[in-house]
């Protein structure tokens, strides 16, 4: 099964998500490696969904900005790519000969810092995750640096997707792809998908 873009599901707590998603043809699976976060996955039950999937890249999500705390994650889980949240840590993970996820916030991101994305040469990025914990106005002057962004880097939006937009951000957006975040299940092996279901039936090639 084939999507109309590439999609990636950040956030996976577990098994029911995995292989839903998998089973759909999302691109990208991420997993949080942070002790610390909400959404922390334990190396053993990491391994455990992984074992279930197949066809999917998994991602080891990461919010550390120190290269030794890095080199610790990726030696217990792994991963097929990494997702960061500092661009300084790009060209050493890139010297892995890994994917290279970067995560940004939309809503502190200032057109300075998006201009210096830009002149930096970020050799082996593959995508970057343009994501919002706050609302953000998306005028004419962020969409111009979206596109000059654009021009340069693979983009994934991870904010304001819905299944009633899906179409017209596509269109009218200079992104390669799409970003969602797993939920939680109801009970061991049972999910209710709501609108995660909604937005990949919408893109299922025809």
């Amino acid at each position: 099964m084939a999507l109309k873009t590439t999609v990636k599901i950040s956030n996976v707590t577990n098994l029911s998500d995995a292989r839903y998603c998998a089973g759909m043809g999302v691109d990208l699976l991420g997993f949080s490696m942070d002790e610390d976060s909400e959404q922390y996955i334990e190396p053993k039950k990491f391994e455990e969904i992984r074992s279930w999937v197949a066809g999917v890249q998994i991602i080891g999500e990461t919010a550390v900005t120190d290269p030794e705390t890095l080199d610790a994650l990726l030696e217990t889980y792994q991963p097929d790519g990494v997702q960061v949240e500092e661009a300084s840590l790009v060209p050493y993970v890139a010297s892995f000969n890994l994917p290279v996820i970067l995560k940004l916030d939309l809503a502190l991101l200032t057109l300075d810092q998006m201009e210096a994305l830009l002149t930096a040469n970020y050799a082996g990025l593959t995508y970057i995750l343009l994501e919002s914990k706050a609302a953000f106005n998306l005028d004419e002057e962020l969409k111009t640096a979206l596109q000059r962004l654009a021009d340069r880097y693979s983009l994934l939006l991870g904010t304001g997707v819905t299944a009633e937009n899906i179409h017209d951000l596509l269109t009218d957006m200079p992104i390669k792809g799409i970003a969602l975040t797993g939920g939680q299940e109801d009970r061991p092996g049972y999910r209710e998908f709501g609108e995660l279901m909604d937005i990949l039936e919408i893109l299922e090639e025809d």
